[in-house]
């Protein structure tokens, strides 16, 4: 018991010791605001957190996340091609890409692609 409390006490001594001096060699100034305030998406914290955003910043967001979650869906179907055999796993891939073909072919009609506005 003496023993696991020392090393309690030793180990909050170097956690402490360590916090101290990365604070003390850390190169701050006054100049590093931005750094350390809280990442809001583009806004600035200070200011009223109701202001209106871009909706084409939105709409970019939402494609990346459907995209991201399509790419991890599409992970699945390479060990499937072991498993299954070939006419079965062409249908299924072909399936799930012609659905990312119509996506993205949506995403163009609505002119979500160009990037600048």
């Amino acid at each position: 018991m003496i023993l696991l409390m020392n090393l309690s006490i030793i180990i909050f001594l170097i956690s402490n010791i360590m916090m101290l001096l990365a604070s003390i060699l850390a190169k701050k100034s006054l100049m590093d605001r931005e750094k350390c305030s809280p990442f809001e998406c583009g806004f600035d914290p200070k200011s009223l957190a109701r202001i209106p955003f871009s909706l084409h910043f939105f709409l970019i967001t939402m494609i990346f996340l459907i995209f991201d979650v399509e790419i991890a869906l599409i992970f699945p179907i390479i060990p499937l091609f072991k498993i299954v055999n070939f006419l079965i796993w062409s249908k299924v891939s072909l399936y799930f890409i012609i659905m990312l073909l119509f996506g993205l072919y949506h995403e163009w009609n609505q002119n979500m692609l160009n990037w600048i506005n």
